[in-house]
Parts: C-alpha cells; structure tokens; sequence
C-alpha cells in the first residue's frame, strides 16, 4: 500500500522509531511558534537553561491575544517577548500585525515541513500540506534549541470531501459537521487528512478554518494536500518558491476512512457550552442574541469578512445587537479598506476591532451577565468569552451577518440572496508588508542583547525529583470534559498575570471551585481526579504548571486530552489512568493516596493507589513512552533540558 500525505511527512522528518510501530517515535522541527501569551513561558525556558540562539530553521513569536495593554503588565510582557526574541534569534511579530496562526499561513508555513506551535491551534497551518501540532510552550522551547518532538504513531483518519458548498454555506459549517457526527473525543489518538474531489473546490482560508478546528474534535492535527490551490495561494503572496506538491499515493492507507458531502451542508451552529452540540442555525431560530463577532483565528479572512459586509450592505445592524469585527491580520485589514468593505461594514453599524484574538478569549467585547453572544470563534465553553455567566453559540460567518440584522440566530438563506456571495473570494495578489515583523538578522549580535524584563515577570517555578513514596489528598474531583479553561480561565484581568506565576495561581479553577487553592496550598501534595477528557481545549500550559506550583504531584483521570497530558508530564505530575473506569466512583474530595515503590511503578506502567483513609487499594496505567517515564522521575522537562543542555556544554 502506498503512503498517506501524513505519513510521508513523517518519514521524511523521522529520527527515531517507527512509523509502523505501536512504540513514541520522534520528528525533527522545521518550525515554532509562539505568541505574548505561551511564548513567554518558551522565552522564559530557554533563559532558565542558558540557550544561547534557537537551532529551529523558523522560529516566530506573535503579539496577537493579549495586544490591548489595559494594564503596564501586558506592555512589559510584549517588551519582554521582543528582547527575548532578539537574544535568541527569534522573529518577532509586532502587536496589530494580526493573529499569529493567520499570519503563519500567509507568511511562514510550508508544505511536507513540521511546524510545532504553543497553541492548540497550530493545526491551522496544514491547510498548506503542513505537519502541525500545537503544544507546550515547555515542548516548543525543547524543540528550539534542537530537540526532536516526541509523539505516539499516530493513527490517520481520512475525511473524503465530495460535492461542493452550496452559496450561504460555508468552510465553518464543515467543521461544526464534523463536530456533531463525531463529538469533541471522536478524534483523540488521530491525525485527520482531507482529501477527494470536494477539497479542490476549497480555498486555503477555507481549509485553514477546518484544519483549525481538528483540534476541537481531539485529534492532533490536520493535514490537507498541497495541489494547485496551495501553489496559486503562496504566488499571491509572493512565496510561490516555498511550494512543493504534497498528495497521497493512489493507493494511500489509512486507519479510518469516512466522507462528507459537502453539496448536503447546511448553516449550522454549536450550542453553549461545547463545540459538539451542534444543530442547524434553522433550529435556533428563537434565540436572541445580545452581541455577535466575526473574527478569530477560524474566520478572519478576507473572503469571510467580505461575504459578512456584502450582506449587510446597505442595511443595518438590529438596535439591540452590538456587532464586532476583527480582520486576521493587518494584510486583510489594507485589503478591507481598498476595496471599500470596511466602509460598508462601518456603515451598517459595525466596530472594527484591531487585528487580534480579543473577543475570542474574553479580552475585550465581555458579555453582559447572562448575555448571549454569536460568534465566529472556535470554542464556547463556559467561561470562554470572559464571563461564567455568557452564552456563546458557534456560527460561520454568513450566519453571524444574518443574526446580527434580524437580532436572533438566523440561516442567511433565510433573509438573503445569498447568490450575492458569488464572487467574494481572496485577492488574486496580496499586498506584502512585513514591516512589522523584526526578523533575528535585524539584529547583529544577539548574545549582546539584553532581555527587559518587568516586575511582573517572574522566574520560573522549579520542582525536585519525583517523590517516592508519594501521599497526596484528593484537593478536587471532577467530572468529564473539564477544559484548560476550567483550570485557568482566560480574560484580560486573569491573563494580564500570566508571566506572574504566584499571582497567576491564584485564578487556578476559580470558577469551578473557589477554595481549591487555599486547599491545595494547605496540603502541600495533593492529587485531582477527573474524568473522560481531562484537560480538553486550549494548550494553555498554565493548566498543569499552576498545579504543579500548588502542591499538585498527580491527576488520576479516565482519559486525557493528548496536549494537557503532554504538559503533565513537562511539568512532573503523573497523568494516571483508572484501569477501571468505574473505580473512579470510589474515590473522593479528601481521600488520602498513597504510592510505594514509586521509580518502579512507573517504570512498570502500573501504578497501584492505596486510599488510605478507606483502606481500599486501585489499579492505575501509566501510559508513556521511556523517556517521558525518565522526564517525570527527573521532575518534569525542564530539569531534563537544563541538565542536559549543561552537560552538551561540559563535554563541548
């Protein structure tokens, strides 16, 4: 059998292990990202390990979810990022330049390379034929100074696109499809490859709005095939020489094999609180919406902006609804303006946003108490938009033009011509700028520079070697499908601490349970029990690095969401499976857990918990490679990479 487009990425990049094989392989790294939110905590590890210049061929740092600066703790934070980027070799992207996995697309990303990004949603960039996997800053940074990224053999599941989209139907619609056939764990363990006729009828901002949102659906990436469409998108963008073919084999294999029609797609929306509850937006006709938001990394392209303001053309915006724009990148934002679009959006009532995450993860356009937001974005768990009490339904682009006229979710095809939409498609020609972008050779001594740290940046926390024996009090359980945003919500007056970890903790699971940190705090090791999903959502690693701050040594789930686990093990907490599920009804808030032979056990896989104070005894699996069981012992990544990059440095 021939290979997949996936796997020849991987083969191509394989420096250890096995494609074929069941056992961790490990892929060399073309490319990082990061932005003022995860790329401080990459900036700050390859400080704590003495780096001396990144070894990745592109590595970029992106202002983009945190640009407002309401506070001197977001100015010190980007000034911070951008010194750190000059000392290390790293481009930097200024503020208002536009969203980092946006720009990635238009200006960095290339097919059959592999792009690692501390973000969940680095996926976008395989729209172009690229291999990319969103992770930890703490994963990214080991990939900065050289190191391989380490990843299961992943299974491939192809979704075959057939048909094309009907006018008022979009790429978003593709994706929340998938969502409801296949829910956000349908998935895990899998990296998705689009391929069949229905892809060559989509553009790349189409693509990159369905490869952005694999991650919702728990895979670890997605993958489409880099034809002629790719090749005609990076000549306008003046990149044509990055270009290279990248399609499946004929005879292609795959894990899993299902098709979507894409002629049979109707406008869709997700119901709050999940990506997955998904219904027709015809369905939800009743719903009255207080605010709506086109914009985010999923839908913030030229074309999904045009289609939104060629609908609101010459009407207005219903007297109760408060709507928002924010073009991807400033690229898109010139092109709005030349072409008189945004001035028919402004006209129709619209406020235009700057070119950044904002509203997406509750930094600016925060619903009112109990407010109903509809909104292009690609998450609405609770919390999400800024606000615990905030209902936020997923719609495309033409459905958030339709709802923000009539004042409730509407299918545009229901109020619209939507054969208006034909001919509202991305430029032939990009107008090109990367003037703010500062690129590493701008600078002609990097060692020489000094990195500008404010007060509110502090150093790392550091942990020692695993503990063993090991006792921990359960601080919380949980239930299944706790998100990154249930441990440490997202919003400007939470974020603004983000580089300040013994202010930042204090946030840890404040809307889910107030006590749990003066809790874990008075318990100096404790454990968290969750359920299926554990830690599903964004790749915020804050979610297992403030645990680990709080005394946190293990979290003993049903299963794990594959990014959050990942940090787990970053930052020495043991990610235990119940090896029978239903021993998790067994175990509470307050019991106490106790492990023996601690090395052993995890050296084994299996980890027995004794409950103390029930006397009763469980099973748990430690499903991880060697080496991370090496990482974990040694007390998280951190101290791995810092011991050996000292040792290179002895032997050198």
């Amino acid at each position: 059998m021939g290979l997949n487009a996936t796997k020849k990425i991987i083969k191509s990049h394989l420096l250890d292990g096995d494609i074929a094989g069941g056992k961790q392989i490990t892929i060399s790294v073309d490319q990082t990202l990061g932005h003022d939110l995860t790329g401080i905590m990459a900036a700050q590890i390859l400080e704590s390990v003495r780096a001396d210049k990144v070894s990745a061929e592109t590595s970029v740092f992106y202002c983009d979810h945190n640009t407002l600066a309401t506070s001197s703790e977001n100015a010190d934070d980007h000034l911070y990022l951008k010194t750190a980027a000059q000392r290390f070799g790293i481009y930097f992207s200024k503020p208002g330049n536009g969203i980092c996995h946006f720009l990635h697309c238009q200006r960095f990303a290339m097919p059959g390379k592999v792009l690692i990004g501390a973000d969940s949603h680095t996926p976008t960039s395989g729209a172009l034929g690229m291999l990319a996997i969103g992770s930890g800053g703490l994963s990214v940074a080991k990939c900065m100074v050289g190191e391989g990224f380490k990843l299961a053999p992943p299974k491939v599941w192809n979704i075959a696109l057939t048909g094309a989209l009907r006018p008022g139907v979009s790429a978003k619609d593709i994706a929340l499809e998938a969502l409801r056939i296949f829910s956000v764990k349908g998935g895990i363990g899998y990296i998705l490859e689009f391929t069949g006729e229905g892809v060559r009828s989509l553009s790349i901002p189409q693509r990159a709005t369905i490869a952005n949102m694999s991650i919702e659906l728990g895979a670890t990436t997605a993958v489409f095939p880099s034809d002629q469409v790719t090749r005609d998108f990076l000549k306008a963008q003046n990149r044509e020489r990055d270009w290279t073919e990248l399609l499946p084999d004929p005879d292609a294999e795959y894990d899993k094999v299902v098709e979507i029609d894409l002629g049979g797609l109707e406008p869709l929306v997700a119901e709050p609180h999940m990506p997955d509850l998904v219904k027709k937006a015809r369905d939800a006709r009743n719903v009255k919406v207080d605010s709506v938001f086109i914009g985010s990394c999923t839908n913030a392209s030229y074309s999904d902006i045009a289609k939104a303001a060629r609908m609101l053309q010459g009407k207005k915006v219903n007297k109760d609804v408060d709507l928002t724009v924010a073009p991807g990148s400033r690229q898109v934002l010139e092109h709005l303006v030349r072409d008189g679009i945004l001035a028919d959006l402004v006209s129709a009532g619209a406020r235009i946003l700057e070119c950044s995450c904002g509203p997406c993860i509750g930094i600016g356009q925060v619903p009112h108490v109990n407010g109903v937001a509809a909104r292009t974005i690609n998450r609405n768990f609770r919390g999400r938009g800024g606000s615990n009490e905030a209902s936020i339904y997923l719609v495309s682009p033409e459905t958030a033009a339709a709802t923000a006229i009539t004042g409730r979710i509407t299918d545009p095809r229901d109020v619209f011509d939507v054969d208006c939409l034909k001919g509202c498609n991305e430029p032939e020609e990009y107008k090109v700028d990367d003037s703010m972008i500062i690129a590493p050779g701008d600078v002609e001594d990097n060692l020489a520079v000094s990195i500008i740290r404010g007060n509110n940046i502090t150093q790392l926390p550091e942990r020692g070697a695993l503990k063993d024996p090991l006792k921990a009090t359960v601080a919380i359980k949980l239930g299944d499908n706790i998100t990154t945003d249930d441990i440490i919500p997202a919003s400007s007056e939470i974020l603004r601490y983000i580089a300040n970890i013994p202010r930042f903790a204090e946030f840890t699971f404040c809307y889910t349970d107030e006590a749990f940190v003066d809790r874990a705090r008075r318990l100096k090791s404790s454990a968290i029990i969750g359920g299926e999903n554990y830690g599903q959502g964004s790749s915020r690693e804050h979610a297992a690095l403030l645990p680990m701050y709080l005394g946190v040594e293990a979290v003993i789930a049903k299963s794990f969401a594959r990014i959050h686990k990942e940090n787990l093990i970053n930052y020495g907490i043991l990610p235990l499976l119940f090896r029978d599920k239903d021993d998790y009804n067994r175990v509470d808030a307050d019991d106490v857990c106790a492990i023996d032979d601690v090395y052993a056990q995890v050296d084994k896989g299996e980890v027995r918990i004794k409950v103390v104070n029930k006397d009763i005894e469980f099973e748990t699996i430690l499903d991880a490679s060697d080496f991370d069981k090496r990482v974990l012992r040694e007390g998280g990544a951190l101290n791995y990479l810092r011991n050996k990059l000292k040792n290179n440095k002895d032997v050198a």
